[in-house]
């Protein structure tokens, strides 16, 4: 393994704890800061393209939610599929903890299919796919959903 790649690896995984920070911060500058201008994020049968359409519909989203803290775990960096641009994939498993807006504890437990890219300055996101695995009370009482097709 050479430096570079060594390097890269490290980044992209400050790129997905940046990313979950935001999120438990509510921060919309800094998590918007780790898509690519063009990214894609698609979530719960939503497709949004275009950095700026991301941060708004996030920040919907987590209108519904008071509170919530995002962990990402597990993840799987594969430089194997790079392109001439310096792309990379990746796959992560995601724990939320969190209230709806009323007041009831949620746990989501899901996997985001990534793509990375290299900008001027760092990694970002070039998309994010996520695929819930579990959403519903913390006692996991709700059904789960099987493991997607992978992209």
């Amino acid at each position: 393994m050479d430096n570079q790649r060594i390097a890269d690896e490290l980044a992209i995984r400050d790129l997905v704890n940046r990313y979950s920070d935001a999120v438990v911060r509510r921060d919309a500058k800094a998590w918007g800061d780790t898509w690519a201008d063009d990214g894609e994020w698609q979530i719960l049968g939503n497709s949004i393209r275009g950095r700026d359409e991301i941060v708004e519909r996030w920040l919907k989203f987590m209108s519904g939610l008071p509170f919530v803290v995002q962990q990402a775990s597990g993840g799987i960096i594969d430089f194997e599929e790079r392109d001439a641009a310096g792309a990379a994939t990746g796959r992560w498993y995601v724990n939320e903890y969190g209230f709806t807006g009323k007041g009831a504890g949620m746990l989501t437990l899901g996997v985001y299919h990534d793509g990375y890219t290299r900008t001027n300055d760092r990694w970002r996101f070039s998309r994010r796919r996520f695929d819930v695995l579990y959403m519903g009370p913390p006692d996991l009482s709700a059904p789960h959903h099987p493991f997607p097709d992978i992209p």
